[in-house]
């Protein structure tokens, strides 16, 4: 690994990084966190309101998902003491700057789709049948 300005890390001062880098990525990695992220950008949303935009998500994986969003300081929980009580999520400062880099990686999948489905179908042709294919991971509700 080598920084912009050429110089490298030390291996502890890597090993560190890359510990924290992984940790991070893994929150904001995964699918349901992702989609969290986009459908709050650009409003505050009660939890209906999500489950119900982002649809195929289990009640209990979005309060996972957002209940961990929450501990790592990227979503807002208000509760307003009202009967029914009324739940809103939000995306906090530091939320707000997923936004870009997650808008550039969604930018580059749609750009880049048909470039890697012929990579898969070239390296499947290339490689015999006996090989296991990785399965191909997808997200619930997703089409063809």
């Amino acid at each position: 690994m080598t920084f912009k300005d050429g110089t490298a890390p030390d291996r502890h001062e890597a090993a560190a990084t890359c510990t924290a880098m992984a940790d991070i990525l893994n929150r904001i990695g995964d699918k349901w966190s992702v989609m969290v992220v986009g459908y709050l950008a650009p409003k505050t949303m009660r939890f209906n309101e999500l489950r119900n935009a982002i649809g195929g998500i289990s009640q209990r994986m979005l309060t996972l998902t957002l209940r961990n969003l929450e501990r790592d300081g990227l979503v807002t929980r208000t509760v307003y003491p009202e009967i029914p009580p009324r739940v809103e999520y939000a995306l906090t400062d530091l939320g707000r700057t997923l936004t870009e880099p997650l808008d550039a990686l969604w930018q580059w999948a749609k750009e880049h789709q048909d470039d890697v489905g012929a990579a898969r179908a070239a390296y499947d042709r290339s490689h015999p049948a006996t090989e296991p294919v990785p399965p191909e991971r997808r997200y619930a509700g997703a089409t063809r």
